[in-house]
This record gives structure tokens, sequence and C-alpha cells, in this order.
């Protein structure tokens, strides 16, 4: 049995983001990772060309800045190295491939018991925490949608987590699914590497070049947010003119508000709308059903797809192990209260990153969960000591 302060599952940003957070105040804390590295969705399941979709000063961890010579927009090689370094200056030492399998709150001693799994010795430790903080992510695990006769498909399928490059599949014919910031990015590059590219788009998307972006970032800490709504939009159609003839079609609510009341990002071009205008990438609608290699549409076409990339995004576990938690987590792993009040649940339980508010968002959950570590820690102190 292991006796800790505050447990923190998962050593992905949010975690790291936490653990610094607590050092400032002398928690002690443990900080566990299934993995067998920090970060591992960055550098192990993200495709070559990632950077950064947002400027670097929205993406900062607590208490340490990027160098003064680091690019505006982050590349994945050095977002990575900004991690370990992160690790190495606030002495992060996480316990990896340790499994947390179950989690129960006990009311009669006011403790949290965790069960994990030493996934190297295959062994059992059981640990009680006073502060538990799920930090293992929005991205957990894969998230692939239901389509018929998917298990038919005769080409190759495979989640964007195994995407690298586009390489591989110069003078294919490759369908992608999903038009978030991964979906159109990765069209974008199987077509500048000689795929023939199809994209599916299935709902209204804002898509914004990486200016634009950046100033209503900006805008957005001084004006209210639909006026900077309306300064994006009127921006976006200058820069891109009439997207719906190509399929592409706006949502009604505006960017900063749409991402403030539901978390969804803006799309970040980086040359996919010039190719779809020009006709080197074909958006598609929804499908209706596979058949061998071809794929029908809603609108009845059929295409014949040699690939198909599922850049459909991912989905969180927490739910699997996190038992009673007070209603923290709705049924898909993610905050039931609204931001910015969604870090906090029952029992001295909180959760980091799971507000789809990116590393500005990580850095503010970290932030809020060691404050309040910090201030409960005096009325707990017995406890503490008696748990210990």
């Amino acid at each position: 049995m292991e006796n800790v302060v505050v447990l923190i599952v998962g050593a992905g940003p949010a975690g790291l983001a936490t653990a610094a957070c607590l050092t400032q105040f002398s928690i002690p804390y443990v900080i566990v990772e299934r993995e067998d590295c920090g970060a591992s969705l960055w550098r192990n399941r993200a495709y070559d060309r990632l950077k950064l979709h947002l400027a670097k000063e929205f993406c900062e961890l607590p208490y340490m800045s990027y160098p003064e010579d680091a690019p505006t927009y982050i590349p994945k090689a050095l977002f990575v190295k900004y991690l370990d370094e992160y690790m190495e200056r606030f002495e992060i030492q996480p316990k990896y491939l340790t499994s947390v399998e179950l989690s129960k709150y006990d009311n009669d001693n006011n403790c949290w018991y965790i069960v994990a799994r030493d996934m190297a010795e295959f062994t059992t430790t059981k640990i009680i925490a006073k502060f538990l903080v799920v930090a293992s992510g929005e991205n957990s695990a894969n998230n692939i949608p239901v389509i018929p006769e998917l298990d038919t498909f005769l080409g190759e399928a495979l989640h964007s987590s195994r995407y690298k490059s586009g390489k591989s599949f110069f003078g294919k014919s490759v369908l992608v699914i999903g038009s978030g910031n991964s979906g159109m990015e990765i069209a974008y590059d199987l077509a500048t590497h000689g795929a023939n590219t199809s994209i599916v788009i299935r709902s209204p998307i804002h898509v914004m070049t990486k200016e634009v972006i950046r100033l209503g970032m900006t805008l957005s800490h001084h004006l209210p947010l639909n006026l900077v709504d309306n300064l994006l939009v009127m921006a976006t159609k200058f820069i891109f003119g009439d997207l719906s003839r190509h399929g592409i079609i706006m949502p009604k609510m505006g960017p900063m508000i749409l991402k403030s009341k539901t978390g969804r990002s803006t799309v970040i071009d980086v040359g996919t709308v010039g190719l779809i205008k020009r006709g080197i990438i074909q958006v598609q609608g929804n499908i209706s059903n596979i058949m061998g290699k071809k794929v029908k549409f809603q609108c009845g076409d059929e295409i014949s797809f040699d690939s198909i990339v599922f850049a459909t995004g991912y989905k969180s576990t927490s739910n699997a192990w996190l038992k009673n938690d007070g209603s923290m987590l709705n049924e898909n792993g993610l905050p039931i209260k609204e931001y910015p009040n969604h870090w906090k649940g029952e029992n001295r339980l909180y959760c980091a990153g799971l507000a789809r508010r990116g590393l500005a968002g990580i850095a503010t959950d970290a932030k809020n969960i060691a404050n309040d570590i910090n201030s409960t820690m005096g009325s707990i102190s017995s406890e503490i000591s008696f748990c210990m």
C-alpha cells in the first residue's frame, strides 16, 4: 500500500503542468503514466508536419516560456523538446508503464483508493491519495465512427494516430474522414505528396488563417466576443471568398463564441482551402456504406479508394477506471460543469486538460487545481498525517 498526498493520472501536458504548479507550493505528489514516456500523443502519435496551431504565446505551460528564438508556430519536435526540458526543470519524474485500473472514494476515511498495474513487472499496487487529479487527457483512445460495412473495406484503413507522412501514399486514392485541423492538414499533406485526395466534411466549420485567429485570440482579451467574431468572419470572407460553393459551410455561431460554448476549434488553414478550390482535393459528404474498395456517399456517388484515414479524433477513457466521482465527468469522460468551473469535482477530485481549451486551458486548470489544493492543505493536515 502506497500513501500519497496528490495522485496525478497522466503525464501529458496537463499532468506535467499540474505537477509544476504543485511544486510551487512544495506539495508532494506522485504522477503515473500508462505509456513508457511523457506526452506520448505528441511523441508517438502525431504526424510529421504537425505544428501547434496557435501562436506560441497561447501555448506555454506555467512558469516556463519558449526560447526567445523559437518560431511563432512551434513544430512537433520542438514542442516535445520543450516538454522534456519542462520535466527536467521542475524535476518531474513520472512512474511510467503504470496503468490505473480502478479508483474509488472512501467516505469513511476521506481518501481515494486506487488500484494501479505495473505493466512492466505485471504486479498490482494499491495507492491511497487525499487528492486525485484526472489528467489522462481528452485523447486517451482512438475514436472511429460507425460506418456500415467498414469491416469489408479491402484497402488500408488507419486512424490519424498512425499517420506520419503522405510519402507512402503517392499515386494512391485516399479518403480522409474528418475535417478538423488534423483532417485538413493530413489531406494537404497527402495531396502535396501526390495522392489523389478526397476529404469528408460532414458539418459546418470555420476555416481561418493563422494570422486571423492570432488576431482574434489577442482581441478577445479586450473586446466582446461577438464583436471579435464579426471582425474575424469579415476577414475570412475577404481572404477565402464564398467557400460554400466548395462544400465548406460556415457555422451560424461565430468562431470565438463557438469555441467558448462548445470547445469546437477553428480550422487553421495550411493551404488545404487553396487545393480544394483548385479541385486538387475533392470534398465529399456523408458516407452511406462501403463495399470492397468502393465508398458510397449519401449523394449517390460511388468512388473507389485505396486507403481511408480517420481523422476523427479521440475520446477520454477516464470513466473506465474512475468510480463514484460525484458526477464530475459525463458518459464521454468530459466535464459536466461548463467552463470555467469544470476543473473541480467533489471529494478533492480534479480534472486538468479536459475542457477542450488547448494548452492555454491546461495552464489555467493546473494553476486553479494547485491553488485549491494549497488552500485546502491546512484544514486537512491532521487527516494527511493520519493517512500517511
